[in-house]
């Protein structure tokens, strides 16, 4: 939450730092933003947004010139928003001031490079500044949940109005990048001022030792040791977000999209790319990570089944299936393998592979072990052992509809008869008795055994 929330103080108070820009005209047929800081700032509102319908009602808004003139004050944006039937909506979106310790990290950074200061009077932002400043520890542009929304409407979420302000703010940082500082809390001139006086003082500052020609055995250690405190603290360690982060959407109403993009199709593998970085990091921050084998590469073939997992959308689950050269149903019984193993649950569903004399014989002393020929002996101790024929890799019950199937890595997984073929039924086990006992124990009529 802003330090400094207008909803706290009285309705419309002014800031003396406020600074209000009139509407800007509609733009149709146009990009939200030109420059990366301005990207970057939809990049926080599209992360952080958690009804993407939302988000695009409000960019239909801002296009369509409902967004009123905007005051810009140190911790927050405000706005009139209209409805297309007219109804208008006192808007606000707060963001944090930075800590007078940030702000005189960033300030000596940007009075530290000459460029630095020209680049911003010229209306840019150097994405150098920008990198030092977030490995200082302060971020200058905003990320996901730095847009705090607040609108009348009464949402609790991003709604189409806070989006709107925030798309038509992004056009205003495009124009002047002195408004995300504003925002940060400090007016461009008294930044510029303070700037300025850094940059000289800097300038005149006494040589150091190395830059005035002495010896280096003559530097004084005492002063190479005060001169450390000055550097700026590392980063916090990284912190897992709470959920993957939602990639933006792309903006289809402009009509410019190369002919034949599939729209749905990009989106979701944004998407899906998100989700696959959400957990390689959260991997990554676990501990004993470094001792861990890494995950061996998927194939395409298996990567198609991993994305087929998580879309929703048919068409896109078609595209998939046939771009792994299998059909709707091969590709519903691979996605359910997946569910239970992954790559290697896959590979055990569609390979049909021989077990060299080692394997076999492993696998034949794990069935012995399973089901002792003296099972069932003693009454009601033991389990007899089931009647099971190999052909290859797999182990069949005669007519049943039961079926264990040996994977590469020495594991048992269950499979049940389910029409003309055999479905993934469970996770593997590395006792075959267990593995079928996950199975339904009830026998089944008899059938004609399917192929393989």
């Amino acid at each position: 939450m802003n330090a400094k929330d207008p909803y706290a103080k009285a309705p419309y108070a002014k800031d003396p730092y406020e600074k209000t820009f009139p509407p800007l005209p509609p733009a149709p047929g146009r990009g939200f933003a030109r420059t990366w800081w301005g990207h970057a700032w939809l990049r926080a509102l599209e992360d952080s947004a958690l009804d993407g319908q939302q988000v695009k009602q409000g960019r239909r808004y801002a296009r369509s010139g409902a967004v009123g003139a905007v005051s810009v004050r140190p911790g927050g944006l405000t706005a009139v928003v209209r409805d297309p039937d007219g109804t208008a909506h006192r808007t606000d979106v707060l963001v944090q001031e930075f800590t007078e310790a940030q702000w005189d990290r960033l300030l000596g950074l940007a009075a530290a490079e000459s460029g630095h200061i020209a680049a911003l009077l010229d209306r840019e932002v150097p994405p150098e500044l920008v990198e030092d400043a977030a490995a200082a520890g302060v971020e200058l542009l905003p990320g996901i949940g730095d847009l705090d929304p607040r609108c009348d409407c009464d949402e609790w979420d991003h709604c189409p109005h806070t989006a709107a302000l925030c798309y038509q703010v992004a056009r205003l940082l495009d124009q002047d990048p002195f408004v995300l500082l504003l925002l940060r809390g400090r007016a461009e001139a008294g930044l510029v001022a303070e700037l300025e006086e850094r940059s000289t003082a800097e300038a005149e500052a006494p040589q150091s030792a190395a830059d005035a020609g002495v010896p280096a055995s003559e530097v004084c250690a005492s002063e190479v040791y005060a001169a450390a405190a000055a550097l700026p603290p590392l980063p916090p360690p990284a912190r897992l977000p709470d959920a993957p982060g939602q990639p933006p959407t792309l903006d289809t109403e402009t009509g410019t999209e190369p002919p034949g993009l599939d729209v749905d199709g990009v989106e979701f593998l944004a998407q899906a790319a998100a989700t696959q970085a959400y957990r390689l990091l959260a991997e990554a921050l676990a501990a004993g990570h470094a001792e861990r084998a890494p995950h061996p590469g998927l194939t395409i073939a298996q990567d198609a089944v991993r994305l087929t997992a998580q879309a929703h959308d048919l068409r896109v689950r078609s595209r998939l299936s046939a771009a792994s050269d299998r059909d709707r149903a091969a590709m519903d019984r691979a996605v359910l393998a997946w569910g239970f193993g992954g790559a290697r649950a896959v590979a055990v569903l569609e390979e049909d592979w021989v077990p060299d004399r080692a394997s076999l014989a492993r696998a034949r002393a794990a069935l012995a072990s399973a089901w002792p020929d003296d099972a069932g002996t003693d009454g009601d101790t033991g389990t007899p052992a089931p009647v099971l024929r190999r052909i290859r890799a797999r182990w069949t019950e005669p007519g049943g509809d039961r079926q264990l199937r040996l994977g590469r890595e020495g594991r048992w997984w269950p499979y049940r008869r389910a029409a003309d073929h055999w479905l993934p039924a469970g996770p593997p086990s590395t006792d075959p008795a267990a593995a079928l006992a996950a199975l339904d124990p009830d026998e089944p009529e008899e059938r004609e055994e399917p192929e393989g």
